[in-house]
């Protein structure tokens, strides 16, 4: 493991990195057939029934961490945040998720950029809330509180950006990639920072979860094809969800290390 100071090292020459290289490169457009998924039967009077319905489990996992993270007692909160202010990013987190549900099922009823700013808005509180998380465990509490706005201003500000980017008929994707490639490097650098709580192993899981939702999203098509019950893009949102699920897991399980930061 390395030392504090090493820690905040590497969350900013990662930052750094992440930025120089989106910089470096040419502009990302947003491919013209992003909106054509695989599966768009309806059903219920619902068009593409399976990319909405499957966005019921961010509802339900947003709604069950924010029921466990709001509902902890003055006792039981020391068992799974060593500073009780820790527990406000992950509140941000589960929020993030609900509100995916909302955003993004809004989005595939009638799936167009407008509405997608509507989808990709609630992720990246979710991301940047978890950045803000890992910084706050493994940094200092007072650092990831001092950043959390900043870090939420950013993951706005990438998909604005994205947004006027289309608008202006210069589609650009660099920002936006960045915030979500930057937030995966952070769940993998924890692996290597020193814990204040046991459990550390399970950011692995969750990056797992994430790069799994990535590849159905890009395999939408070849999922569907396969077999026509369900596509690519739905069990997407379901390994997505399923990260979510295992940040609750590990906050329900997780209990604070002997030697604290």
């Amino acid at each position: 493991m390395v030392s504090r100071s090493k820690a905040i090292a590497l969350f900013v020459a990662t930052a750094a990195l992440v930025a120089v290289i989106a910089l470096r490169l040419r502009p990302i457009p947003q491919p013209l057939s992003y909106h054509h998924f695989a599966d768009q039967r309806g059903w219920l009077g619902i068009p593409n029934f399976g990319d909405v319905a499957s966005n019921l489990c961010f509802a339900i996992v947003g709604i069950w961490g924010l029921i466990f993270l709001l509902r902890l007692s003055p006792q039981e909160l020391p068992d799974h945040f060593v500073d009780s202010r820790e527990r406000w990013p992950y509140v941000l987190v589960f929020t993030g998720l609900l509100l995916t549900a909302f955003g993004s099922s809004h989005y595939h009823l009638a799936p167009d950029n407008a509405r997608l700013v509507w989808d990709r808005l609630p992720m990246t509180i979710v991301f940047m809330a978890m950045v803000a998380a890992l910084m706050m465990e493994r940094i200092s509490v007072q650092a990831g509180l001092w950043l959390l706005p900043l870090l939420l201003a950013i993951g706005v500000a990438s998909v604005v950006q994205w947004h006027l980017s289309e608008v202006r008929g210069h589609s650009d994707l660099r920002f936006y990639a960045a915030v979500q490639i930057y937030s995966a490097s952070v769940l993998l650098l924890a692996l290597w920072l020193p814990a204040r709580y046991t459990r550390s192993f399970d950011f692995a899981v969750i990056a797992a979860f994430y790069a799994l939702a990535k590849i159905l999203e890009s395999a939408d098509r070849r999922v569907f094809d396969a077999g026509h019950m369900v596509s690519g893009h739905t069990l997407k949102h379901l390994a997505a969800a399923g990260a979510g699920y295992w940040i609750l897991k590990m906050l329900q399980k997780r209990r604070p290390q002997l030697r604290r930061l």
